[in-house]
């Protein structure tokens, strides 16, 4: 892995929201007197988690925190269609992660990649990515409006504080990121990492 990687992969989970318990009961709410009457939970799914609407690779459209987060253990990505560098080997990395979390999936795990060219990554697009991997059930690629789309790389931390090593997409590809969410439990990993390590 080269010095640049290193540091975008080392940067990317800094920048993560999800790395450690993003809000715990114990702390100070914030100053805002109305931010205070709500519980942690929501709290976060107001800083993290926008309702955006998104369309799946079967067509079907869905909210991104009332459908695919609420009360769910998720795993996340971020990935594009005709990518020739980490998309491929990573997804196919999740597919033996899906392998070993086994009838799970699409039960009380739920599998997310989302794509970070949504002009090009139309539903066609996606679903035949999702055939040439072998994907199962419970496990949605998921396209929208391109400001819709960028606002949820940047909520859900895949960001570069660098600008220059932002705009390179691919850089933004290289972690996974997962949540109980009513547990209020988040955390990320590099995509590469052994599937079973995942799992557990």
């Amino acid at each position: 892995m080269t010095d640049l990687k290193r540091r975008s992969l080392v940067g990317a989970l800094a920048a993560a929201p999800f790395v450690v318990p993003l809000l715990t009961r114990a702390q100070a709410p914030d100053a805002n007197p109305k931010f205070k009457q709500i519980s942690s939970r929501e709290r976060i799914r107001q800083r993290y988690f926008p309702n955006l609407v998104l369309t799946t690779h079967e067509g079907n459209k869905v909210k991104f925190y009332d459908d695919l987060v609420k009360d769910k253990i998720v795993v996340f990505n971020m990935f594009y269609a005709k990518c020739e560098g980490k998309c491929s080997p990573i997804t196919r990395n999740l597919v033996r992660l899906q392998q070993v979390l086994g009838d799970r999936v699409g039960k009380d795990i739920f599998m997310y990649s989302f794509t970070l060219k949504p002009k090009e990554d139309t539903v066609q697009a996606m679903a035949h990515y999702a055939h040439m991997h072998k994907v199962k059930p419970g496990w949605l690629f998921l396209t929208g409006s391109a400001d819709d789309m960028e606002t949820l790389r940047r909520k859900l931390g895949y960001v570069d504080p660098d600008p220059e090593v932002d705009k390179d997409r691919s850089n933004h590809i290289g972690v996974i990121k997962y949540s109980n969410e009513p547990l209020e439990r988040w955390g990320g990993c590099p995509g590469m990492s052994a599937p079973e390590w995942i799992a557990e």
